[in-house]
């Protein structure tokens, strides 16, 4: 599933392609495409036709595109393999494709939803009440993002000191921050040197400090590449896809050396997923440092 940097990265091609631009017609080819939205397809294509879209916007893995009217904004779930594309208009519809929105400036460029699994979609809901960026009432509960300027540090590392947890888990909370997936996870306790069962009672300020530097730095790293791709299911609005996978340092590199000392990588199941870990850089500890 796409992770904050994948999501960003969407984020910006939205950005710069269709914000500003005011919705001349939407077609709903697939019902599952809106289920999130109360009022069917129908209703979404009537409500969001004849909308100017804003600036798009991001909490964690979360993006949204505010309309001019401040008070309803359209929620994207990528999902497992949702992909937001603009495609010129005359292009052969995708496999895929779940919704097209058309523009009336004569650009001659379309927004389309492509979503082979059907798992994600689009959907519309107003927005908190006060909210600047136009955060749908939906996601109000989703903690800030270790990118946004408005996360608090301190407060986050009071909430690890007291959350009887462990540390992966806590990195994937998204009440606690927003954004990291298991990939990313993974990658940053590598850095940190710490063992994804380290419970959060154990860190020190300076310790989840350290953690958090990591968390920006892989992010940030994955951000300038364009994400993570293994398939052909994310891409970015130009049907690019990423590739940071080539950078990675733990996931997925079960029995390959550790970057760092040489032991084997190890992988384990983990929550339904995987844990990839160095057996000796990142021993299991239940002391603080």
């Amino acid at each position: 599933m796409p992770e904050l940097p994948e999501v960003e990265v969407v984020r910006r091609g939205l950005e710069r392609w269709v914000a500003g631009r005011t919705v001349a017609a939407v077609e709903v080819l697939h019902p599952r495409a809106v289920r999130r939205h109360e009022g069917g397809g129908a209703d979404f294509a009537a409500r969001l036709t004849g909308e100017t879209f804003g600036v798009p916007r991001r909490r964690g893995k979360y993006l949204w595109l505010p309309l001019e009217d401040r008070e309803h904004s359209v929620l994207g779930h990528l999902g497992m393999s949702g992909q937001l594309l603009v495609q010129p208009e005359g292009a052969p519809d995708e496999k895929h494709l779940r919704i097209r929105v058309r523009f009336g400036d004569g650009a001659g460029t379309e927004l389309r939803f492509v979503d082979q699994r059907t798992f994600g979609g689009l959907s519309l809901h107003p927005c908190v009440p006060g909210s600047a960026d136009g955060l749908p009432d939906v996601i109000a509960h989703i903690a800030r993002d270790p990118l946004d300027p408005l996360f608090d540090e301190t407060a986050y590392h009071l909430a690890l000191r007291a959350k009887r947890t462990t540390v992966k888990r806590a990195l994937l909370d998204q009440s606690l921050i927003s954004g990291v997936g298991n990939i990313y996870a993974d990658e940053s306790l590598w850095r940190a040197k710490l063992h994804y069962e380290r419970p959060t009672a154990t860190l020190t300020r300076p310790r989840s400090t350290e953690l958090l530097g990591h968390v920006r730095d892989v992010m940030n790293e994955a951000l300038a590449v364009g994400g993570t791709s293994f398939d052909s299911l994310y891409v970015n609005v130009n049907g690019e896809s990423g590739y940071f996978d080539r950078s990675l340092d733990a996931y997925g590199r079960e029995d390959e050396p550790c970057r760092r000392c040489g032991t084997p990588m190890r992988r384990r199941p983990w929550m339904n997923r995987s844990s990839y870990f160095c057996p000796r850089c990142q021993r299991p500890s239940r002391a603080a440092s």
